[in-house]
C-alpha cells in the first residue's frame, strides 16, 4: 500500500463514528423505567410507566427489547389494568419492577407494579407472573401490598423494586412514596413476610440534596448494598437521584457523603433526571443507569411536565472506595454492548 493509500485509510478510520443509542432511547413518552437482562432470551428489556396521559392516567404496561441497549423493539402491551386481566385495579399503571427466576427447571418472571385499588380508593402494589419476559402474564388477582408500614403516616404504596440478594439467596421487595419500606418476599415470590417489613426512609436532607421522596432501587456490589432514591417532585427540573449504602438488605442506610449522583444539566436541555433502575452487564463490573427525564418542550407547569417524561440510559462508574461517581446525563447515550452468557 502506498503512503497516499495509507493516509486515506487512516483518515477514513478516524472519521468512522461509533453508533450511539441517543437519548431518549424509547419513542414517545415513558417513565419510571425498569431494565432487565434476560438470561433465557439473551436480550435486554425495559418496562415503564406509559406516560403522556393527564393525571398520570396510563392504564397498561408495555415492554421494549434490545440485543445491545441501543436498538429497541416494541414488544407490545404485557399487562392491561383496563381489562379483566387485572381484576382488582382500574388504572394508574405506574413504576414496574421485574425479576427473572429459574425455579424447578423453568424460567419464571415476576412483574410487580402499582395501580389504583378502587375498593379502598388508593394505590396498591400487585404482581403478575409469566414464563417469558413479554408474557402472557397472569395476575395474582388481588393486591400484594395495600397497607402502610406501622408508624408511617401519609404516602402511597407505589414505586416498587425487587431485589435478589446474592449473599443470602433471599428476595426482597421495596416500595413507597413519602416513605421507603422493605420486606422479604416469600419463596413463592407472590407474598411477603409481613414480620420483616422495615421502614428504611433516609432521614434529613433537603430538596437540594437527599431528602427522600420516592422510587427506591437496590443493588449489590463488592460487599455493599446500594440504595438509590429520587428527590423532589417528578414534575420538577430538580428531580434527581441520591444514594446511600448498607451492610444488610434491610438497612440501616448510611447516606453517602456526596449523595447526589444524577441531576439536571440545563445547558444541555436535560431536566428532571431521576426514577432510575440499574443494570450490571453479566460477568463484568460494567454498570448502566436507566432513568427518565422531562421532555424539554413540557417544562411549563401548564403543559404537564410530570407526565411528559422520556427514558434515557448512561454509564455509571465507581471510585476505588466504592462510592458512586456523579453520573453525567447525556443526549448521546451509550455505545452498543455485547453480552455472552450460557443459557440454562
Amino acid at each position: 500500500m502506498t503512503l497516499t493509500a495509507c493516509a486515506l485509510a487512516l483518515t477514513a478510520s478516524a472519521k468512522k463514528e461509533v453508533r450511539m443509542s441517543g437519548n431518549p432511547i424509547l419513542p414517545e413518552f415513558h417513565a419510571d423505567p425498569e431494565v432487565l437482562f434476560s438470561k433465557q432470551m439473551g436480550r435486554f428489556y425495559i418496562y415503564s410507566t406509559t406516560d403522556g396521559a393527564p393525571g398520570w392516567g396510563g392504564y397498561y404496561f408495555t415492554a421494549f427489547s434490545s440485543a445491545d441497549l441501543t436498538d429497541w423493539r416494541h414488544e407490545g402491551i404485557i399487562l392491561d389494568l383496563g381489562t379483566d386481566q387485572v381484576p382488582w385495579a382500574t388504572g394508574n399503571a405506574w413504576a414496574p419492577a421485574i425479576i427473572e427466576k429459574f425455579i424447578d427447571g423453568k424460567w419464571r418472571y415476576y412483574f410487580y407494579y402499582s395501580g389504583h385499588y378502587p375498593e379502598h380508593d388508593r394505590k396498591a402494589i400487585g404482581v403478575a407472573v409469566a414464563d417469558k419476559p413479554t408474557g402472557p402474564f397472569t395476575d395474582l388477582g388481588r393486591p400484594l401490598i395495600d397497607f402502610r408500614p406501622k408508624g408511617v403516616r401519609g404516602g402511597q404504596q407505589i414505586d416498587v423494586d425487587v431485589f435478589h440478594d446474592p449473599v443470602s439467596g433471599k428476595d426482597y421487595l421495596y416500595w413507597g412514596n413519602g416513605y421507603m419500606a422493605g420486606a422479604e418476599l416469600g419463596r413463592d415470590m407472590t407474598s411477603i413476610d409481613t414480620t420483616t417489613v422495615t421502614v428504611l426512609t433516609p432521614q434529613g436532607g433537603t430538596l437540594a440534596d437527599y431528602a427522600y421522596r420516592e422510587a427506591p432501587y437496590v443493588f449489590y456490589r463488592q460487599g455493599l448494598y446500594y440504595f438509590l432514591w429520587s428527590v423532589d417532585d417528578t414534575g420538577s427540573p430538580n428531580y434527581h437521584v441520591a444514594y446511600g449504602t448498607a451492610h444488610d438488605p434491610l438497612g440501616p442506610i448510611e447516606v453517602a457523603k456526596e449523595p447526589v449522583i444524577l441531576q439536571q444539566v440545563p445547558d444541555k436541555d436535560i431536566y428532571g433526571t431521576a426514577h432510575n433502575s440499574v443494570l450490571q452487564l453479566p460477568g463484568t463490573d460494567e454498570w448502566y443507569v436507566v432513568y427518565h427525564r422531562i421532555n424539554k418542550n413540557y417544562l411549563d407547569k401548564r403543559k404537564g411536565p410530570g407526565f411528559h417524561r422520556q427514558v434515557c440510559i448512561d454509564r455509571m462508574t465507581f471510585n476505588t472506595d466504592g462510592t458512586i461517581r456523579p453520573i453525567v446525563p447525556t443526549n448521546e447515550g451509550i455505545a452498543p454492548v455485547k453480552v455472552k452468557i450460557k443459557k440454562k
